[in-house]
């Protein structure tokens, strides 16, 4: 049970965290914090937290679980002061997409204030966004990445596992330049094309877009999140993003080879179309 939980910045994720954690009741109390109070008037109405401010330090105030759940640069400008106003026995961790900047950050603050922090991100998301999008059941059978270090306390990560999947999340555990490679192939690089494949087509003569059935729309249904979140991500993952880049440009010149060739591009589909269907 946890006895005050803090969940700073209630918008999709956080949101439906707060949701997930009061239809479950695993904590006592929930507090809000946001950058205005009219937004969180509809949490305070639902009765899905207990209290609401737009000041950091009463919001953090006697919290012993903590989840940051802004973007990822709001969330790195917040770190220090998060570091100077959580209590001494709090647990910390975050959803943020991106984590070798931000787990850096955290140790190295962790160096003049000792606190129990580990990294975290749930695979799971909405091209909606804010608190209205929130859902009590994202969670259920998702993945939710850990990224301890070697500085790590293992009953820190105990307590954030037992946390995700208490929601109903599967819990897996890798450093953060590792997950950042990861997330960049299955999650960044599927928004950066989907964008790229809406905008190519809209260049195109004959405005085709006004055609766009069901396939088009599904694959490019990632393009509907949020500018804002989404250029932040891409900027403070644009290494990794690079590489998986490269490799994308690479397999689409090979499939445009074998378009203009024509006899190796029914087999190369196959092959693709096995890989996808084996998915879990």
């Amino acid at each position: 049970m946890i006895r005050r939980l803090a969940v700073v910045g209630l918008g999709l994720l956080g949101g439906s965290v707060a949701m997930a954690v009061r239809a479950r009741a695993l904590a006592k109390e929930i507090v809000a914090v946001g950058r205005r109070m009219a937004p969180l008037a509809a949490a305070l109405d639902s009765g899905v937290i207990d209290h609401a401010t737009t000041d950091l330090a009463e919001g953090l105030r006697e919290a012993d679980f903590i989840l940051l759940a802004t973007p990822v640069a709001t969330l790195e400008s917040l770190l220090p002061a998060v570091w100077r106003l959580a209590a001494p026995d709090a647990v910390l961790t975050d959803v943020g997409s991106t984590k070798q900047r931000l787990v850096r950050t955290m140790e190295r603050l962790a160096l003049g204030r000792p606190l129990a922090f580990v990294g975290g991100h749930p695979m799971a998301g909405s091209e909606q966004s804010g608190w209205a999008a929130g859902r009590e059941d994202l969670f259920q059978g998702v993945t939710v990445i850990l990224t301890p270090t070697g500085v790590t306390p293992e009953w820190v990560s105990g307590r954030v596992r037992d946390f995700w999947e208490s929601l109903g999340a599967r819990v897996v555990a890798m450093p953060p330049d590792v997950h950042d490679r990861v997330v960049a192939a299955v999650s960044h690089l599927p928004h950066l094309v989907a964008y790229a494949l809406v905008a190519a087509v809209a260049g195109l003569e004959g405005s085709p877009l006004a055609y766009a059935a069901r396939g088009f729309k599904d694959a490019t249904r990632i393009a509907a999140s949020d500018a804002r979140v989404w250029r932040e991500i891409f900027l403070t993952n644009r290494e990794a993003l690079s590489e998986t880049l490269d490799a994308f440009r690479s397999t689409l010149a090979e499939l445009e080879r074998l378009l203009s060739a024509g006899d190796a591009l029914e087999a190369e589909l196959n092959r693709i179309r096995g890989i996808r269907e084996g998915l879990p």
